[in-house]
């Protein structure tokens, strides 16, 4: 082993010098007291003690393919062999091809492929795209979301971690979205919050003036705010709005995206599955499962237009990196040739969202389970009649705590956020993995509930 590598592998070192040198996110930094992960294989990974852990959180949601995936990984080699980096400028072969791979799969006409680094300035390229292209400014979003870490993408987010940054000055306006377990609209139905949802957000449009909005930007399916399937029609009757006031519709795929949901697209569940094509379609994460970092926009064709003869102004560094585009275009390849969207939808309707359910009928603190796929929250609860969260928005509490540290305990690494478990493991994970997890989680809530 190369000595460069070898000195970074002894894990008390690692943990030392992370607590030395290391600013990590979204974090106070004096308490953090990180695990050390030293390797990981498909759902697995492996701490700095030697102790397994099933992954059930995909890491931030992004290993769609696993850990290690050998086809994956021999493609980065053999691209690092052949061509490490090149300037955006120039052409080559493995940008190509995965900008194809990532159009075929894109509903419509979103046939054309700007890469970034990641999900946040995705988002942030596609509302500057919806700007030009419209010569307006303002951009709506849902109060229940996530769109990236940057100024403009934290902004345009709605949950709590916007606060710190938000100085009313990046020309967004938030709107609730649909969400029936706490509806803002007093709703009993999906279809009717589905309605009153969409009467809200044209409400909204016109108060705003419609002349003065750029874009409407909505996560296909919500990911960190709550995992949250849009109503049947919800994105259609947005589409519908957005097409009455020339205002571009972008959907944050970042990562409900490459088959989280059990299909290729959030948008694609949308219309009982008819789905719906949005003008700009933002992606990162599962696109290479996140091996090197890629993110990008799809374009609609009238949007290239935009930009055809005119100059876009905008671009990046390592936009379309070879050795990402490498691990994109093997993940994609994989995907398609293993069926691993098919795989997702089969365990969300054979294993999790049964195993969820009967969870939730053993388990006071759980007020509700919902999602598709391998995309799935746990809502939890201290009283089910009056839906408190067992935590705040933003913060924790002694009982969230000893849920996630029961779960680690039996080595299961979750996901949460606030008060909920986000059940987002491996698309590749086996029934049987799938049902060991959820073994776990139902004994780290027993345990938990028991001691509170």
């Amino acid at each position: 082993m190369h000595d460069d590598l070898a000195t970074t592998l002894d894990p008390e070192r690692a943990h030392a010098l992370d607590r030395a040198h290391v600013f990590h996110s979204w974090s106070a930094q004096a308490a953090l007291d990180p695990m050390v992960i030293t390797r990981a294989e498909g759902s697995r990974v492996w701490d700095g003690q030697g102790r397994e852990y099933l992954d059930f959180s995909s890491q931030l949601v992004f290993t769609n393919l696993g850990h290690q995936h050998p086809r994956v990984v021999a493609a980065i080699q053999e691209q690092a062999a052949r061509l490490c980096t090149v300037a955006p400028a120039f052409a080559n072969g493995t940008r190509s091809e995965a900008a194809r791979l990532v159009a075929s799969h894109t509903p419509g006409d979103l046939d054309h492929v700007f890469f970034t680094n990641g999900g946040a300035d995705a988002n942030e390229h596609a509302i500057r795209m919806a700007r030009l292209h419209t010569g307006r400014h303002k951009v709506l979003s849902t109060y229940r979301s996530y769109h990236g870490g940057t100024h403009l993408a934290v902004n345009v987010t709605g949950d709590p971690r916007r606060w710190p940054s938000d100085h009313a000055s990046a020309g967004v306006v938030h709107f609730f979205g649909p969400f029936l377990y706490r509806s803002p609209f007093h709703a009993t139905t999906e279809a009717e919050e589905c309605q009153r949802a969409l009467e809200h957000l044209e409400q909204v449009v016109a108060f705003e003036g419609p002349g003065t909005i750029a874009a409407v930007v909505l996560e296909g399916i919500p990911g960190t705010a709550g995992v949250m399937v849009p109503p049947r029609d919800y994105l259609a009757g947005v589409r519908e709005i957005c097409d009455r006031y020339g205002i571009v519709m972008i959907a944050d795929e970042v990562m409900s995206g490459f088959g989280r949901s059990g299909r290729w697209f959030g948008v694609d569940h949308a219309s009982g599955g008819a789905g719906v094509v949005p003008d700009l379609l933002t992606f990162a994460k599962g696109v290479n499962s996140g091996y090197v970092p890629l993110g990008g926009v799809a374009i609609s064709d009238a949007i290239f237009a935009t930009f055809a003869h005119d100059r876009y102004p905008g671009g990046l560094t390592y936009s379309g990196h070879p050795l990402a585009c490498a691990a994109a275009v093997a993940t994609i390849r994989t995907m398609e040739d293993d069926d691993v969207v098919g795989r997702a939808a089969a365990l969300g309707d054979d294993v999790l969202g049964p195993g969820l359910r009967a969870l939730a009928e053993r388990h006071p603190w759980v007020g509700e389970v919902r999602g598709t796929g391998a995309f799935w929250a746990v809502e939890l609860v201290r009283d089910r009649a009056t839906k408190e969260p067992l935590a705040p928005a933003g913060g924790s509490s002694p009982e969230m705590a000893a849920v996630l540290g029961g779960c680690k305990e039996r080595g299961l690494l979750p996901f949460t956020t606030d008060h909920r478990i986000h059940v987002v493991p491996p698309l590749t994970t086996t029934p049987d993995e799938a049902r060991a997890g959820l073994r776990i989680l139902d004994e780290a809530l027993t345990a938990a509930h028991a001691a509170a």
